[in-house]
């Protein structure tokens, strides 16, 4: 097992010559690291087609709760997933994603992109944050921030690249004419999205005008674990037309599983007009199931076929 092996680059070639003189034999080598843009130029220049890439994501609520069961839900979406944060509750999260942000800024963007103004590219990651859970619109970025949209191009691949940004693709099909095909944004964590919001608190949380973006975004979380455990790769998607939206649909072989996310301890049939309105629009055989996931204690069925679910269902059935 080697860490953080992409400061070691010429060991790339010898791995190469170690593991082509045994192809048989799967597994003798582990390769950790944290930069990623280093370390994956060494692997795709000396091990394409030699090795398994896994990216791993900060903690779901399923794992936070595993090791800390007093942990509410609000806390761990202030707090995040990053496990150092709940290995030791004493640290200061507010430092920590300060420390965090100056240390990517500092080390993985100035170092390997060349970017001009780190003032400006914080700006632009603040910029994501703020639409964290909307659609991308590369042109308005780009503006607000003050850069060619060029560059907003050059930096989403970065923070996508670097896992600090999702990028969500919309489901359409033929029948359906009039969908949008922009990808909505979504920050991987939703304490880093919570830092960089100035959101400290679960009262913060509560209150701010964007509670439901981060809601989502955090929703979205558990379900790339439940769908990654379940080998499950690009079955995410968003459903929208020119009126109406549905957070996120799971393909799964044509079969579509709908997903609204509330905020609400309580939401009631209203809230699934959108599913509703997309059961019918691709046709009810295609309909694997609809869900509001919310942050009700227990799940419960609505009359027209859909259930409100609480997010922890996602953990206990992500190898579902």
């Amino acid at each position: 097992m080697i860490d953080e092996v992409q400061y070691a680059p010429a060991l790339f070639r010898h791995l190469k010559s170690a593991v082509d003189a045994n192809r048989a034999r799967a597994g003798q080598f582990l390769l950790t690291g944290s930069q990623v843009f280093t370390l994956m130029k060494g692997v795709s220049e000396s091990l394409a087609g030699r090795v398994d890439v896994s990216t791993l994501e900060t903690l779901s609520w399923g794992e936070i709760v595993a090791a800390r069961p007093d942990t509410g839900l609000e806390t761990a979406i202030v707090r995040g997933g990053f496990p150092e944060l709940h290995a030791n509750p004493e640290i200061d999260a507010v430092a920590f994603y300060n420390s965090y942000l100056a240390t990517y800024l500092e080390r993985d963007v100035r170092s390997l992109m060349n970017v001009g103004s780190l003032r400006d590219f914080e700006r632009f990651l603040r910029a994501c944050a703020l639409r964290s859970a909307n659609l991308l619109n590369k042109a308005d970025l780009a503006r607000d921030i003050g850069i060619a949209p060029s560059t907003a191009n050059l930096w989403l691949s970065a923070l996508e690249a670097s896992g600090q940004i999702v990028l969500l693709e919309p489901w359409f099909s033929n029948r359906t004419k009039s969908i949008v095909k922009s990808p909505k944004l979504y920050l991987t964590d939703t304490g880093l999205l919570c830092a960089l919001l100035n959101i400290r608190s679960e009262q913060a949380l509560a209150d701010a005008p964007s509670v439901g973006a981060i809601w989502e975004t955090f929703v979205f979380a558990q379900l790339r674990h439940r769908e990654n455990r379940a080998k499950r790769k690009g079955s995410l998607f968003y459903w929208r037309d020119r009126t109406r939206e549905v957070d996120f649909v799971c393909d799964r072989g044509g079969r579509l599983e709908l997903i609204e996310t509330k905020w609400t301890e309580l939401p009631s049939e209203s809230d699934t007009v959108n599913l509703a309105f997309v059961r019918a629009a691709v046709g009810k055989s295609r309909i694997a199931g609809g869900l509001v996931v919310c942050r009700a204690r227990n799940a419960f069925p609505f009359a027209n076929g859909f259930r409100a679910e609480p997010v922890g269902s996602f953990y206990s059935s992500e190898t579902s």
